[in-house]
């Protein structure tokens, strides 16, 4: 049996494409979100055009529907691993795999030091998904799955496949986390805009934004000896370079990038549309921590770190112009 902990947008796209291509799965998390699929179900979308429904989810809202899981799904945010990790290990039978698909670069050690009688292994998902509300969860940007190489996976590659999500593994997943993390960079800027990702990309303004942030960090791996793995057509070391060309070069050179679903934005926008918090402090903020075991600056990450912090709060609508020259000053 599979489990998907915490079972919200990610959970419940990657969880909902598994059943509904005969994988069973068990959903764990927030009454809400239970009410919403009892009632309509669940329906999978994606920017290809895929369109699946799982009419009957098994959506469970206590820690102790994962006691039989021979497969954990850790999909919960950030800021509630912890939590998870000791919910888990109250509840899991020794031997269970467990999978962090979550963002970030440290997740998995924290559910690793709470979960000693279970594997765990780190993953990663690249893609963006929205929920539209009514049991309906739309992929808008693509990506396979990338996951930590190891051989109890084994049973469960051809579900993942045959899900249209098949399993990437690699053999140090550490660079993938902090290319990925590189990409969502992008988090707090698009949030910020309050536009989808495609009309945000599409403005030179806010590429420049994100541009600063990805050339900030990118020094301060150069420094921890962290070489970002490559998750694009170009090295990460080139993306601020062309994230800044002006637009009409932009279109030519990155037109891949700007083929993106209209409808997709980022997780962190859904967040403050909600009331939510972010994971901010998880993103632009472990630029900032490893800025500061360096004894390096990261100015251009930490006012994003504060201007989400401030959003949480109030929220207002940056232009590109306006954004960027508050990151410069």
């Amino acid at each position: 049996m599979i489990v998907v902990y915490g079972a919200g947008g990610i959970g419940c796209y990657v969880g909902g494409r598994l059943a509904a291509t005969g994988a069973p799965v068990t959903f764990v998390g927030r009454q809400r979100v239970a009410d919403v699929l009892a009632e309509h179900g669940l329906r999978l979308t994606d920017y290809l055009g895929a369109d699946l429904r799982v009419d009957t989810v098994r959506y469970e809202t206590s820690p102790a529907a994962a006691a039989e899981a021979d497969l954990v799904l850790v999909t919960v945010k950030s800021a509630a691993t912890e939590g998870a990790a000791g919910e888990l290990a109250g509840v899991l039978k020794p031997g269970a795999m467990v999978v962090s698909f979550q963002n970030g670069v440290r997740n998995g050690e924290v559910l690793r030091e709470r979960l000693t009688d279970q594997v765990v292994v780190t993953g990663m998902v690249p893609f963006n998904v929205l929920n539209r509300g009514g049991g309906v969860f739309h992929q808008g940007t693509e990506g396979a799955l990338d996951i930590q190489r190891h051989p109890g996976l084994a049973p469960y590659l051809d579900a993942f496949a045959r899900a249209g999500l098949p399993l990437q593994q690699h053999d140090d997943i550490l660079p993938v986390q902090w290319a990925k993390l590189l990409l969502n960079l992008n988090n707090p800027i698009n949030a910020l805009s309050n536009l989808p990702l495609r009309d945000e990309l599409s403005q030179r303004a806010y590429r420049r934004c994100l541009a600063a942030a990805q050339a900030e960090t990118l020094g301060l791996l150069d420094a921890e000896g962290i070489e970002p793995a490559k998750l694009l057509p170009v090295p990460m070391h080139r993306f601020p370079a062309i994230l800044r060309l002006p637009d009409f070069l932009f279109r030519r050179v990155a037109a891949k990038m700007l083929a993106i679903d209209p409808l997709a934005r980022t997780s962190m926008w859904e967040d403050l549309e909600a009331g939510r918090p972010t994971e901010i402090d998880y993103l632009n903020g472990e630029v900032v921590r490893l800025a500061d075991s360096l004894g390096r600056p990261a100015p251009v990450n930490r006012k994003l770190v504060e201007l989400i912090r401030a959003a949480e709060t109030e929220r207002r609508a940056w232009s590109g112009p306006d954004l960027l020259r508050e990151l410069q000053r």
